[in-house]
């Protein structure tokens, strides 16, 4: 059992969330502690110029409030975290800064570059100094 995991949530994909939730909580030892995370990914620069003012802010905003959507029937310490970057990094760094010993994240549909996982489910796999389990 795991005593501290995080669970990347993309919630484009949301329909594998609820399963992802679920299997987090069973994989977490009493008193252990499930944070979900989503990543609103950045905006270069010169993009964001062109964008209605506080656009981001929303994203993140509505993010967290699906998050806490989600959490709301679940017992136990859930915690929600909304943070921006690179998705893969966003996710290592998470995990870094609370010692997590786990990482569950959810493979997506694969393309070419990453036949069995999703790209940022293969770079959390490569970078992770914890241990990763992808859930298909």
């Amino acid at each position: 059992m795991y005593k501290n995991v995080i669970v990347p949530i993309d919630l484009d994909k949301a329909d594998k969330a609820q399963a992802i939730l679920d299997k987090a909580k069973e994989l977490t030892a009493a008193g252990g502690k499930v944070t979900l995370v989503n990543v609103v990914a950045d905006v270069p620069g010169l993009i964001t110029a062109e964008l209605p003012e506080g656009l981001i802010q929303e994203a993140a905003h509505k993010a967290r409030s699906s998050l806490l959507d989600l959490v709301k029937d679940v017992g136990g310490a859930v915690d929600v975290q909304v943070r921006s970057g690179s998705p893969h990094h966003a996710i290592v760094s998470l995990a870094d800064e609370l010692g997590a010993d786990l990482i569950l994240i959810a493979s997506h549909s694969p393309g070419l570059r990453d036949y069995f996982l999703g790209a940022t489910a293969a770079d959390v796999v490569r970078h992770a100094k914890c241990s990763v389990l992808v859930h298909r």
